[in-house]
């Protein structure tokens, strides 16, 4: 299957720069395609199946229902778009309908980050108006609490290494004051790892990306309240028609949280040991410092971070764009390479592809 890369004159890439959806996320376990492929080779009465599935993977969790959508992106649109209908058929036919006045989604102004988009793109399809609530460095559970008017629908919290994370309120704090106010808090947590810390919470409706941390296929779960996940899966109806998954997908993402649940992700102690060995190899190369760190937002992943000394003839942005030029192109994390800083994430990464980065640094560097 190496001849599809020279069929359509495409690059090989090692994957260093974690789950990205600009890399096609996450590459998937035999038993999650021969899921999808079941789904491939069989018709299913498809509302049956979106339900059903549903209940199955709310029975694992916990929670009280669940729906698999086709990204994360389309589960934070349908979830603005159950809040301000709630369940109106009109609405669902007619959702910029300006009779609909309650559209109001808060969100912490440090949290309307791009991820690829900007998180108000997704609030606006929808049908949401976006509130932003604190500061760019800061939003406590009182400045949430002071832009809640009666147009308020939701509160949305994202919890992600994109976000501001200093002075910021906690996801907990962010469902009492959403409580307090008879509101629902939905939360992006697409990356997040632990499918089951947020229902403890009592969040109402959570979005999981389906290929990033569940290593599924492209898709995204979206679980939490009843009556919220009924709301959302009649959008269907409506603009979810746009976003609807295939019946592979389904299949595939539903193994594949059958099977996280079971083995769970690669833990930070195994990480920190495949890192040894690397950062050996990276700090080998002229101009290059490299330690290990754990993952900004606090999540059990640890990544290789090199910083490129100052007197080196090329600065930190330009050994990125030199390391995603070859072939195999490289992808790093590139997010402080503007104060000198590169990370790289081995999730995705083996052993013969670490000494393949380290080749290439010593190319680029020597």
């Amino acid at each position: 299957m190496h001849d599809v890369y020279a069929k359509y004159h495409l690059k090989r890439v090692i994957n260093a720069s974690g789950k990205m959806t600009i890399l096609g996320v996450s590459t998937l376990a035999k038993p999650v395609i021969d899921a999808q492929k079941f789904g491939d080779e069989h018709f299913f009465e498809m509302a049956d199946l979106v339900k059903q599935t549903g209940r199955h993977l709310a029975e694992l969790l916990g929670a009280e229902d669940a729906i698999v959508v086709n990204s994360a992106s389309s589960g934070i649109a349908e979830s603005v778009a159950a809040l301000i209908g709630r369940g109106s058929k009109h609405h669902v036919y007619h959702p910029y309908d300006a009779r609909y006045t309650n559209r109001e989604i808060i969100i912490p102004k440090g949290q309307n980050v791009d991820y690829g988009t900007p998180e108000e793109v997704m609030i606006e399809v929808g049908g949401g108006q976006v509130v932003e609530a604190g500061y760019a460095n800061m939003c406590s559970p009182e400045h949430l609490e002071i832009m809640i008017t009666d147009q308020t629908v939701g509160i949305l919290y994202v919890k992600s290494h994109h976000a501001v994370q200093k002075s910021m309120l906690t996801v907990a704090e962010a469902v009492k004051v959403a409580h307090d106010h008879n509101l629902p808090l939905i939360l992006d947590a697409a990356a997040e790892e632990d499918l089951k810390k947020y229902l403890a919470l009592g969040v109402d409706i959570i979005i999981f990306s389906g290929g990033k941390a569940l290593v599924g296929p492209a898709s995204g779960l979206v679980y939490g309240k009843k009556q919220y996940i009924d709301w959302i899966r009649l959008q269907s109806l409506g603009l979810g028609r746009a976003m609807k998954v295939g019946k592979e997908n389904i299949m595939g993402l539903t193994k594949a949280i059958e099977d996280y649940l079971d083995e769970g992700p690669e833990d930070g102690n195994s990480m920190q040991q495949r890192l040894t060995p690397f950062l050996d190899g990276l700090n080998a190369v002229p101009y290059v410092e490299a330690k290990c760190v754990q993952d900004g937002a606090g999540r059990d992943i640890y990544r290789a971070s090199v910083t490129i000394q100052a007197d080196s003839p090329k600065n930190a942005k330009a050994v990125t764009a030199a390391l995603k030029a070859g072939n195999p192109a490289i992808y790093t994390r590139e997010y402080r390479a503007n104060v000198g800083i590169i990370e790289f994430d081995i999730r995705a990464v083996d052993q013969d592809e670490m000494l393949a980065i380290v080749t290439r640094l010593h190319e680029i560097l020597d």
